[in-house]
C-alpha cells in the first residue's frame, strides 16, 4: 500500500520515550539498575495521516503532569518532513518492583531530573 504499518507506531513510541528520557540524563538500563521496571499498561492512537515508505519522521513525546504514583503517562505526536500531523498517542507504564512485581512509586532520580520541568 506504500504506507508504514501501522503496528510500528508503537515502536516509534518507544523509541520516542527511550529518547526523551535519555535526553534528560536518564536510561531506561538505569532504571531498572534501581530495582524497577516500566511495562505499557495501555495504548491509546489516533492515525490521521499516513505515513510513506521513505518519509522522515519526527517524533515528539511529553509528559503532562508529574507522576505522583505508580504509572506514567507518555504523550506523542509524530509528523513528517512537511510538518504535518500524522499520528498522535499516549502510552501509559506502571513503576513496578523488579524482584516484586507490585506497583511503586518513580524511582527518586528519575523524579529529581523531571521535578525541574514541572
Amino acid at each position: 500500500m506504500g504506507v508504514v504499518y501501522h503496528g510500528h507506531y508503537a515502536e516509534f513510541y518507544e523509541i520516542g520515550r527511550t529518547e526523551a528520557l535519555r535526553s534528560l540524563g536518564i536510561t531506561y538500563k538505569e532504571v531498572e539498575a534501581a530495582g524497577v521496571i516500566m511495562p505499557v499498561i495501555e495504548i491509546h492512537t489516533r492515525f490521521l495521516r499516513p505515513a510513506r515508505y521513505d518519509d522522515l519522521l519526527t517524533v515528539t513525546t511529553n509528559l503532562k503532569d508529574l507522576p505522583t504514583h505508580h504509572k506514567i503517562i507518555f504523550y506523542s505526536e509524530i509528523f513528517n518532513e512537511a510538518g504535518e500531523l500524522l499520528n498522535a498517542g499516549t502510552v501509559s507504564l506502571y513503576f513496578m518492583e523488579k524482584k516484586t512485581m507490585k506497583r511503586c512509586v518513580m524511582p527518586e532520580m528519575m523524579k529529581e531530573k523531571l521535578k525541574e520541568f514541572f
